[in-house]
């Protein structure tokens, strides 16, 4: 047995053992965090001024696509077809 397949076999002791307990949690809680972020990123659309928006103006090509994902989860359609997104 080399030094990869020992750590693999650790790796995976350890998903199994603490992570599968809180999967969903920690799913949920990613999802919550990451539509913050989107909310926080997007607040232009909204119509509100953000102070952030000149520090995150280089993520806004990486997260157009979850921001589409985010709007048709959350319910906002009316985000579809407008200059941001769709």
């Amino acid at each position: 047995m080399n030094l990869k397949d020992t750590y693999r076999r650790i790796e995976r002791f350890h998903r199994d053992f603490f992570v599968a307990k809180w999967r969903s949690g920690l799913q949920q809680e990613a999802a919550r965090q990451q539509d913050a972020l989107l909310a926080m990123l997007f607040l232009e659309a909204y119509g509100i001024h953000s102070p952030t928006s000149y520090f995150t103006l280089g993520l806004y090509p990486e997260m157009i696509e979850s921001f589409h994902h985010w709007h048709l989860r959350s319910g906002r359609d009316d985000l579809a077809g407008t200059r941001i997104c769709c």
